[in-house]
């Protein structure tokens, strides 16, 4: 595994630098945060004890038993990410905006008893089909610092040194040694200089963009016995698309002679699918009371990815030279952690309703699996550095017929062990709604944010940079009752 990568996670996890697959990107498609139409997204995603909605069928599929009638929703939504990053005392802005669609959906309900039939018994079986998105990855973040400790240079020199140029990394080394930013300073042929030196004295920038998203298509089967009890299943293939484009430089502040400047592009493009299973149930003991649990399995994910990376240095007596990795793919596989969520609800007669969702997930189980790499050191890294976390998501809904108010507020607590990053991201949510015999019309407001540390190389050398990541996303559904 010969891939450097520096990443800094979407919304609350911290980033290292490192070689290859590793935790990180484990972490990355573990960490989800549930998204779909616009009155699950308005109560904070507090809907496992409710149901009739198309989004609980990718967290509490006994919901898809509550309905009593066909539909079809489908959900657009603009989502504008802020992040304001701070690197040896200096502050950058930068912002991302993303159209995309949070769900499109098609609920069939098949009534099972005839009107004057009398005693407990089965009264719908539903099925649901379509897809539900519960990760977004859009964002842009800038960089910029004096370091007079060091450079990346430094971090290169000492994994270079001892080494034979033909044993160099050629997505890191290699390409430094290509373009003259690292010499050899005697006849030995395993101890180099660097063009910068280890003091440093440079200005650091790195610009990054990320896009892409999890959407999971979903299939579902549920019932509702006798109005009290409501059990569901779903299939779920989610689908990973993630692309992350970089561009880090070195300029020299007029104190290092001969050296001018470099600058690193790296290029990364994740994609993948997986499988997993879904099981809930809601009961309701009274009329105003409905309990709710689902258990999901692990997802199985297959993934690939593919990586480049130029390198290219200035020099002052105007020489500059330039160097291309070889174009890096590897295919691999990710178990996430399973989960357990636990709900429960109030329905206050005709005039609303609150709910709770408590959420189980031990990141720490989480795994990368490879026919041609054992990971032993990764997997390791996973269990040391990750812990079981839990999520809490509260929502409520006053009706004022036909209009309906929504509130929510969700807490994703950090998957960190004690002395880590702490990153926990925190939702605030406000929505309003129609709701007719034949259509609904939802809107709702999502604000978060979550705070992170980035490291640009080698997190023993240089200090770690703040990114503070505020998000804003607008939700439209529209759907049709039939």
């Amino acid at each position: 595994m010969k891939n450097l990568k520096i990443i800094t996670l979407a919304f609350v996890l911290l980033s290292i630098y490192s070689y290859g697959q590793n935790e990180i990107d484990a972490l990355r498609y573990s960490f989800i945060n549930y998204g779909g139409t616009a009155r699950y997204v308005g109560m904070g995603g507090a809907f496992g004890a409710l149901g009739a909605d198309f989004s609980t069928l990718s967290t509490n599929p006994a919901g898809l038993g509550v309905f009593r009638s066909s539909e079809f929703s489908f959900s657009p939504s603009i989502y504008t990410e802020k992040s304001l990053a701070t690197h040896y005392g200096k502050g950058s802005e930068d912002l991302k905006y993303n159209f995309n669609l949070g769900n499109l959906g098609f609920i069939s309900a098949f009534k099972l008893r005839r009107p004057h039939e009398e005693g407990p018994g089965w009264e719908y079986i539903n099925f649901g089909f379509g897809v539900n998105r519960y990760a977004n990855y859009h964002s842009r973040i800038l960089l910029e610092g004096d370091n007079w400790e060091n450079s990346l240079m430094t971090d290169y020199l000492e994994r270079a040194l001892g080494k034979n140029p033909e044993d160099f990394d050629p997505f890191g080394t290699q390409l430094a040694w290509e373009t003259y930013l690292l010499d050899p300073i005697d006849s030995s042929g395993t101890n180099y200089g660097s063009a910068v030196p280890v003091g440093g004295g440079v200005r650091q920038s790195k610009s990054i963009t990320k896009t892409g998203a999890i959407n999971e298509l979903v299939i579902s089967l549920a019932g509702n016995y006798d109005d009290k009890f409501y059990i569901g299943g779903t299939l779920g293939f989610p689908f990973v698309r993630f692309n992350e484009s970089s561009t880090y430089r070195e300029e020299d502040i007029d104190t290092i002679s001969n050296f001018k400047s470099f600058t690193l592009n790296e290029d990364l493009m994740t994609s993948g699918s997986g499988v997993n299973f879904k099981l809930g149930m809601i009961y309701k003991p009274i009329e105003f009371v409905r309990i709710g649990a689902a258990v999901h399995t692990p997802t199985f994910f297959t993934m690939k990815d593919e990586y480049s990376r130029v390198m290219q240095s200035y020099f002052d007596n105007g020489n500059n030279y330039s160097a291309t990795s070889p174009d890096g793919k590897f295919d691999y596989e990710l178990t996430t952690p399973m989960r357990v969520i636990g709900s429960l609800a109030f329905i206050i007669g005709e005039y609303g309703l609150l709910s709770a969702d408590y959420e189980f997930v031990d990141y720490s189980e989480a795994r990368l699996r490879s026919k041609s790499y054992k990971f032993f050191d990764e997997n390791e890294a996973i269990q040391m550095n990750y812990k079981a976390q839990s999520n809490i998501r509260i929502g409520g809904e006053v009706r004022l017929d036909p209009i309906n108010i929504r509130g929510g507020y969700a807490l994703y607590g950090s998957p960190y062990n004690k002395g880590l990053n702490d990153a926990e991201k925190t939702s605030i949510s406000f929505g309003v709604g129609i709701r007719d015999k034949h259509y609904f019309l939802d809107v709702a407001y999502v604000y978060s944010e979550c705070s992170e540390d980035y490291y640009l190389y080698n997190p023993n050398l240089v200090k770690p940079s703040n990114i503070k990541l505020t998000s804003n996303n607008i939700i439209l559904t529209l759907g049709l009752k039939f």
